[in-house]
C-alpha cells in the first residue's frame, strides 16, 4: 500500500536581492510564476496534501495562486529553514511521508522526485545532493570514512577542509514525517546566522542509524534557484532551450532555438517550421507542416494543419482552419474562427468573427461582431461598425458575397448570398442577394475652379 505524501513548498523568503514588492516565488518564469512550476511538479506526485510555508508579502501569495486544494502555513517571523518546515506540521499526514520543495527552484523534474518519494517509501531519507565546480554558498555534504552522509555544514560554518567539499546540499529531501517532527523538535539556532537548520535533520538522523541516500538531479540546472532577476533570466534562457529541444527531437523546425519563448504550453505538429523571435502564450496547439513567420505573438490559439502566419502577426483567443493564410501584420483577437483556406492579409484585424471556406479579407480591414459566409471577398478598406457607442451589433455576410473597397457596413445588417457592394457603399440597410447595392454621392466636375494658390507676403 502507498504511504500517504506530503510536500511542503518553502516560500516564506523576502528575496532581497530581487529588488521588488513582488514575492520573489511570485516572479514569471515562461509566463507562470516560480512557485508555479513547483506546484506543477508536485501534482505529477498525486501527493495527500500540499502545503505552502509563506511570509513576506503577506497574504499576496495565497490570493496570486489562489487553490483550494493548497493548505498555506504563515512563518513570522523568519528564523530558518527547520522553522518554516515546522510551521506546515499541523498540514502534514504524520502517517506518511514529507517531502521539502523550494519555491524559487522552479526547473525540478517530476522523475527525480519520483525517486526520492520511492527510497522514502522503503523508509530511508532520500536527500537530493549535486557537485559544482563552484560551490560557494552551498551547505557542503560531509560525508565519514565508509562514504555515508554523516552531516550537512553551511557555507558561512564551514572549515576550510569543508569549504574543499564540492558535493552540495540542494535543501530537497523526503522521508518519514513522523522521525522529521521529532527532529524538527530538537533543532537550536546555535550557528553563524542563528537560525533553525533544516540540514541539522540530516546529523540527527545520521546519529541514530537511519539509512540517508543520496539522489542526483540528472542536471544541474534541475537544482537552480532564484536569488536574483539576473539568475531568473538564466534560468528563463535555460527552460526555454529544454523547450526548444523538445519541440526539435518532436520534429518542428526552429530557425533559431536561441530566439523562441514558450509563456505556458506549445504542441506542434510534425514538419512545422517556427521563424525567429516568435512568442507563444497561454495554450497553443499547431497542426502539421504549418509555417509560423518571424516576431509572431500567439496566444490562446488553435492553428490547422498547412497554415501559413507570416510575419509579424498578433493571434489571440482565436482559431484557425487548414491551410489558412494569415499576414503579414495581421491580427486576430478573441473569439475569431476561420475556416478552412481563408485569407486573411496584411493590416487586417478581426475580433468575435466567423469566417467560412476560402473567404478573402486582404488589405486594411476591420471585422468584428461579424458572421462571414463561404468564398466571401471583402476588399480594402472595409470595416464593420459593429459598436454605436452603447452596444455592439453583428454583421451577417452570406455565402459568395463581393464587398467593395471603402465600405462601411453598419451594423445590424446582413449581405445577402452573391450580393455585390460597390465600392465606398456605406450599408445602413440590408443588401438583398444577387444585386448590386451602392450608396454615393453624386460625383460633379465644375468647370473653370481653380485650386487656391498661396497669398504673397508684404515683405
Amino acid at each position: 500500500m502507498t504511504r500517504p505524501l506530503t510536500v511542503v513548498v518553502l516560500a516564506a523568503g523576502k528575496g532581497t536581492r530581487m529588488k521588488s514588492d513582488l514575492p520573489k516565488v511570485l516572479h514569471p518564469l515562461a509566463g507562470r510564476p516560480l512557485i508555479g512550476h513547483v506546484l506543477a511538479a508536485a501534482d505529477t506526485l498525486e501527493p495527500t496534501r500540499i502545503c505552502v510555508v509563506y511570509g513576506h508579502g503577506g497574504e499576496t501569495l495565497p490570493k496570486a495562486i489562489a487553490r483550494d486544494d493548497v493548505a498555506w502555513a504563515l512563518q513570522e517571523p523568519q528564523l530558518g529553514t527547520g522553522h518554516a518546515v515546522q510551521q506546515a506540521l499541523p498540514h502534514v499526514d504524520m502517517a506518511g511521508d514529507v517531502l521539502i520543495l523550494y519555491g524559487d527552484v522552479p526547473l525540478i523534474r517530476p522523475e527525480t522526485l519520483q525517486e526520492m518519494v520511492l527510497i522514502a517509501g522503503e523508509g530511508a531519507l532520500a536527500l537530493l545532493t549535486v557537485k559544482l565546480a563552484d560551490p560557494s554558498g552551498y551547505g557542503r555534504i560531509v560525508r565519514n570514512a565508509r562514504g555515508q552522509v554523516e552531516r550537512i555544514v553551511e557555507h558561512k560554518d564551514a572549515s576550510p577542509e569543508e569549504l574543499a567539499i564540492h558535493e552540495v546540499n540542494t535543501g530537497i529531501l523526503c522521508l518519514s514525517a513522523a522521525k522529521l517532527a521529532a527532529w524538527l523538535d530538537r533543532l537550536t539556532n546555535d550557528n553563524a546566522q542563528g537560525e533553525y537548520y533544516l540540514t541539522d535533520v540530516i546529523a540527527m538522523a545520521a546519529a541514530e542509524g537511519e539509512r540517508i541516500l543520496p539522489c542526483h538531479p540528472s542536471a544541474e540546472w534541475e537544482v537552480l534557484g532564484v536569488n536574483s532577476r539576473a539568475q531568473l533570466a538564466g534560468l528563463e534562457r535555460r527552460l526555454q532551450g529544454n523547450i526548444a529541444e523538445g519541440l526539435m527531437a518532436a520534429g518542428v523546425t526552429l530557425v533559431d532555438p536561441a530566439r523562441l519563448d514558450v509563456r505556458g504550453s506549445l504542441e506542434c505538429g510534425r514538419d512545422c517550421l517556427i521563424d525567429v523571435n516568435c512568442v507563444f502564450e497561454g495554450r497553443v496547439v499547431i497542426g502539421e507542416n504549418t509555417i509560423v513567420g518571424a516576431n509572431c505573438v500567439i496566444k490562446d490559439a488553435e492553428i490547422g494543419a498547412g497554415v501559413e502566419i507570416k510575419p509579424f502577426c498578433h493571434i489571440d483567443g482565436a482559431s484557425i482552419g487548414a491551410d489558412a493564410i494569415i499576414g503579414p501584420y495581421a491580427r486576430l483577437r478573441p473569439g475569431t474562427e476561420l475556416a478552412e483556406e481563408v485569407h486573411i492579409g496584411n493590416f487586417v484585424e478581426l475580433k468575435n468573427a466567423q469566417v467560412g471556406f476560402n473567404s478573402k479579407i486582404n488589405h486594411l480591414s476591420y471585422v468584428g461582431d461579424a458572421t462571414v459566409g463561404r468564398k466571401v471577398n471583402i476588399g480594402a478598406g472595409t470595416i464593420t461598425c459593429n459598436y454605436d457607442g452603447a452596444n455592439k451589433h453583428r454583421t451577417v455576410i452570406e455565402d459568395e458575397a463581393f464587398i467593395g473597397s471603402d465600405t462601411q457596413l453598419v451594423a445590424p445588417v446582413t449581405v445577402g448570398r452573391g450580393a455585390t457592394l460597390g465600392a465606398g457603399t456605406t450599408l445602413t440597410k440590408d443588401a438583398p442577394p444577387d444585386q448590386l447595392t451602392l450608396s454615393r454621392a453624386k460625383q460633379l466636375t465644375l468647370s473653370g475652379w481653380k485650386r487656391p494658390v498661396k497669398k504673397q507676403s508684404d515683405k
